[in-house]
């Protein structure tokens, strides 16, 4: 073999390897260069400032709703019932007929009373001419005081009599008017447990009306917090996800404890518009004692590890230069898409709301929006 193609060939490995080693060397020279000036780069990061709000200092308790203008509909009358004008769920005015019982009985006594009455009033008519003859003849000097007295009394006593029976007539009419039901104010029936052809008498259920507008929230609170209750405190109703159905304030406080479950009784009124809330319904209920100003931290912010909640702050330094600091967070309500900050934070923090997940604490950041 040619000594001189084997030089070139030894050569042409050797450069590249040369090459090699010095870009290593560089690489080195420039990892320790950046050690030297300070660690890590800086992360950027997206802050927002916590800011002091006015946080409603509040609790939640379960309710009741009941309904101000609710009749338990029970007739006055035994009888079986022969009709039923109304179905469940029927928006019905006042006056308008619910429900008949068998009114034939009554109507015949009815009518007795109207054939005595006519009776009677023939009586009364002859005695008032027996009374007029008497007192012209007693004028004329035909027949004795003692005759026209005796027919003033016969007079009087038919009168006395016809007086009875209207008042027993229209006692039987008032009577008669119990064996149809009716709707006693506007509203909506509720359940008709009854049919037609039941016996009822004046203790069965017969259906209810319930005017849905005026509600009344009946919230039982802890003796705990009686100290607290007062009339004019701030009710708020809320649904499911929290948000509120209607606000009101508390406007009647129980001066006794409830033996049983330790509670007081509170009362609010409960705007019922839109006919969103129902009677004896369960709602949450929301009394609010005050406000505090507490910072807010946006949700995404903070994580959650073994019950305790986090949040990075970027933590100024001497130089400018900022680095993440990881703290612990007591968290009150949920605000919109923020918590309320019990503990943890204070006003004018910068809390970093972005790569939160690749920070840790130290770490070099520079604070950005």
């Amino acid at each position: 073999m040619n000594p001189c193609r084997r030089i070139i060939v030894s050569w042409g490995v050797i450069i590249p390897a040369l090459l090699l080693l010095g870009t290593s060397l560089g690489c080195s020279n420039n990892a320790a260069q950046q050690a030297q000036a300070g660690g890590p780069p800086a992360m950027p990061v997206k802050v927002q400032e916590a800011r002091a709000v006015p946080i409603p200092d509040a609790s939640e308790y379960v309710a009741t709703l009941k309904s101000r203008d609710s009749a338990v509909i029970m007739p006055q009358v035994e009888g079986q019932i022969t009709q039923i004008f109304v179905h469940s769920g029927q928006r019905v005015t006042a006056g308008v007929p619910l429900i008949e019982i068998d009114p034939l009985k009554q109507q015949a006594t009815v009518r007795s009373q109207e054939s005595a009455r006519t009776a009677q009033q023939a009586t009364l008519n002859l005695a008032k001419q027996q009374y007029q003859r008497a007192e012209g003849l007693y004028g004329a000097g035909v027949v004795s005081k003692q005759d026209l007295d005796q027919a003033k009394s016969t007079l009087d006593a038919a009168q006395a009599q016809m007086d009875a029976l209207d008042a027993q007539l229209r006692e039987q009419e008032v009577q008669l008017r119990y064996y149809r039901v009716t709707a006693p104010h506007n509203g909506i029936v509720g359940d008709i447990p009854v049919r037609v052809g039941d016996r009822v008498t004046t203790s069965t259920q017969l259906t209810t009306v319930d005017e849905l507008g005026n509600l009344e929230a009946y919230i039982y609170v802890p003796v705990e917090h009686s100290a607290q209750l007062r009339l004019g405190l701030p009710v708020q109703v809320l649904d499911a996800k929290g948000n509120v159905l209607a606000s009101s304030q508390i406007t009647f406080v129980s001066p006794q404890v409830d033996n049983a479950t330790q509670t007081v009784l509170v009362k609010a009124n409960i705007a019922n518009a839109n006919d969103a809330l129902r009677q004896s319904q369960f709602i949450r209920a929301r009394l609010i004692w005050g406000t505090q100003d507490r910072p807010e931290v946006p949700i995404l912010a903070v994580s959650r590890l073994a019950g305790q909640y986090f949040a990075f702050v970027a933590e100024p330094q001497a130089g400018g230069s900022y680095v993440a600091r990881q703290k612990a967070l007591k968290i009150g309500q949920t605000v919109g898409n923020n918590y309320e900050v019990q503990d943890g934070l204070k006003p004018g923090d910068k809390v970093i709301v972005s790569g939160t997940q690749f920070l840790m604490d130290g770490m070099p950041v520079i604070p950005q929006g």
